[in-house]
């Protein structure tokens, strides 16, 4: 057990895209900067990752290896790898607690710390999530081209969710799981003329062809792949903790630049959403764009301070 405190200019919360891409960044620029991150990441079910100039197709976990060594190459960059229990204090006096007894302080807080998702609770769907069960056309939609694919949903987006996979796909089937469907998103749908099953699913499982979708007395449905809403809440509670302004979905609140609204603190990737956003751009490629401004961020405001 280390009770050493240790000082630095910026602390992040996260070795992530953001987090990692943030380091970068504040080593180029001289800020004594410390990563505190886990090997727990959103994307870790996820075989390749896509939508990512020059690394499409990549497991996600060559890019992280790529990112810390790009990181590490800076001498102001520290990464360890260790969970942080708590932050506490405030601009120019932040106080971070560390699973092993020890602390770090920093004059600036950096969180990249994502989000957690919850599934649908339906056998089978976490252990395709990833491959043949996805959350995000933009990330995954591809490679359903020109193949049946499953939209388990309800809510009220779900018509225009189904509108964009309709130039990829063969056809889309939504299912219900036997909940009621959003009365606009129903209509959509029936503009759209997509089939919808309402009966219960018992399970989502692996086939030759791709999956299959067995119902409580009803015929299965097969898929080429399925895509699923997921519920998502914040990873750590240290946004809430410091007072940071929460928007009606959960995500924190920031500036164009990652600022939150407590002084000195900044947060980046799919925990935050910006001005004009509804919610979270879940993207890796977007997470490591807003770290890239949440670090920059940090020094310009760092030199504003130095002329005060």
């Amino acid at each position: 057990m280390s009770n050493t405190v240790s000082a630095y200019d910026v602390a992040v919360i996260g070795a992530g895209s953001a987090g990692l891409q943030a380091a970068q960044t504040l080593g180029r620029m001289h800020q004594r900067t410390v990563v505190l991150g886990t090997d727990r990441y959103r994307n870790d079910p996820a075989t390749h990752m896509h939508n990512f100039l020059g690394h499409d197709g990549e497991p996600p976990a060559e890019l992280r290896a790529a990112a810390r060594k790009d990181a590490e190459q800076y001498a102001d960059v520290e990464l360890r790898d260790i969970e942080v229990l708590s932050v506490t204090g405030k601009l120019g006096a932040f106080s971070l607690a560390l699973a092993d007894g020890g602390a770090v302080t920093a004059r600036r807080v950096l969180l990249a710390t994502g989000v957690r998702d919850t599934l649908p609770d339906v056998p089978g769907v976490s252990e395709e999530f990833g491959d043949l069960v996805a959350h995000c056309p933009f990330c995954h939609g591809h490679e359903f081209a020109g193949r049946r694919v499953g939209v388990i949903g309800t809510h009220a987006h779900l018509g225009m969710f189904v509108s964009m996979l309709l130039p990829i796909t063969s056809d889309v089937v939504v299912l219900t799981g036997g909940e009621p469907l959003d009365a606009g998103a129903a209509e959509a749908l029936d503009r759209l003329g997509i089939p919808v099953v309402a009966d219960p699913m018992s399970g989502v499982r692996r086939t030759d062809d791709g999956l299959t979708v067995d119902l409580d007395g009803a015929p299965a449905v097969e898929l080429g792949g399925l895509f699923v809403k997921t519920d998502w809440t914040q990873a750590v509670s240290f946004p809430a903790d410091l007072g940071a302004e929460m928007s009606e979905v959960g995500a924190v609140v920031v500036d164009a630049f990652g600022r939150t609204s407590v002084p000195g603190v900044y947060a980046a990737g799919d925990l935050a959403a910006g001005p004009g956003l509804p919610m979270p751009m879940a993207s890796v490629l977007a997470a490591a764009s807003a770290g890239l401004l949440a670090a920059a961020a940090c020094v310009q405001d760092a030199a504003a301070a130095r002329l005060t």
